[in-house]
C-alpha cells in the first residue's frame, strides 16, 4: 500500500499518531476529531486533503459507539439541526474549493481558534432553545461541515445550554454521523474524495478505532468537563501552529 498524498515516512507516521489522538478525544467526549485530525493535518499537507478521510473515518466511529450512545441522543435536537446543516453545506462547500490551500489553513485555523476561545469563555444560555434556535445552529453547522468541523459549533451550543455529559457526547456523536452521511457524497461530486482518501481511510481505521475504544473506557472514569477543557487547549495549539505555518 502506497502512502497517499505523497506524504513522507516520518508525515504518515505524525499522521497515525494525530487520528490516535483525536479519535482519542472523540471516544472521550463525543467531538474534535475532524476539527483536531484537519488542524493537525494543516502542518504537513494541504488540509482540504484530508477532510474526506477524517469524515469517512467519523462516519465508520460511530458504529462503534452507537450501542453505548442510543439511549442518550435527543432526537429533538438532532433533526432539525440536521436539517439546517443541508440546507447550508452546499455553499460552505463551494466557498471553500475556492480558496488555495493556504488561504483554507488560515481559514481553518482562525475558525478554530474562534470557536476555542467560545468553548474556553464558557458562555451561559438560560432561554429554552426549540426548532428554530436549532435550525439556526444547523446552518452554522453545515457551513463549518465545508471544513470538515461541523462539531464545534454545535458542541458550543450544548455547552451554553449545559446539556448533560451524557446527552451533550451522545447527541454529538450521533447527528455527526448524519451530517457525514449528507457531506461524503457531495465532498466525491467536488473533487475532493479520490484514491488517495480510500488509502487513508483504511490505514487510519484500526488507529481510530483504537482511539475511540480507549477514550470511550476512560469516559466513564472521570469528568467529562476536564478533559473537554484539554481538547480545547490542543485544538488551539494546533490552530496556532497551522497559522503560523500559513502566514510564514
Amino acid at each position: 500500500m502506497s502512502i497517499p498524498f505523497d506524504l513522507s515516512i516520518g508525515s504518515a507516521a505524525y499522521m497515525l499518531v494525530v487520528l490516535f489522538v483525536a479519535s482519542f478525544v472523540r471516544g472521550y467526549s463525543g467531538f474534535g476529531f475532524a476539527a483536531l485530525a484537519v488542524s493537525g493535518a494543516s502542518l504537513v499537507m494541504n488540509p482540504m486533503m484530508m477532510v474526506g478521510v477524517v469524515l469517512c473515518l467519523d462516519f465508520l466511529l460511530t458504529f462503534q459507539q452507537w450501542r453505548g450512545v442510543a439511549r442518550d441522543v435527543a432526537w429533538n435536537r438532532v433533526v432539525p439541526l440536521l436539517c439546517g446543516a443541508v440546507v447550508a453545506l452546499p455553499l460552505g462547500l463551494w466557498a471553500i474549493t475556492q480558496v488555495p490551500p493556504d488561504a483554507a489553513r488560515v481559514v481553518i485555523a482562525v475558525y478554530v481558534l474562534v470557536m476555542c476561545a467560545v468553548l474556553m469563555r464558557g458562555f451561559v444560555v438560560t432561554a429554552p432553545q426549540g426548532v428554530r434556535a436549532h435550525g439556526g445552529m444547523g446552518v452554522i453547522s453545515g457551513l463549518a461541515n465545508a471544513v470538515g468541523m461541523g462539531g464545534l459549533p454545535v458542541a458550543t451550543y450544548f455547552a451554553a445550554q449545559g446539556v448533560s455529559a451524557r446527552a451533550f457526547r451522545a447527541t454529538l456523536i450521533v447527528y455527526l454521523a448524519l451530517l457525514d452521511a449528507v457531506t461524503l457524497p457531495l465532498m466525491w461530486w467536488h473533487g475532493l474524495i479520490g484514491a488517495d482518501a480510500v488509502v487513508g481511510v483504511v490505514a487510519g481505521l484500526p488507529v481510530a478505532v483504537l482511539g475511540v475504544w480507549l477514550g470511550g473506557r476512560h469516559f466513564f472514569g472521570t469528568d467529562p468537563q476536564d478533559f473537554r477543557r484539554f481538547a480545547i487547549g490542543l485544538l488551539a495549539v494546533l490552530a496556532c501552529m497551522g497559522l503560523a505555518k500559513a502566514v510564514l
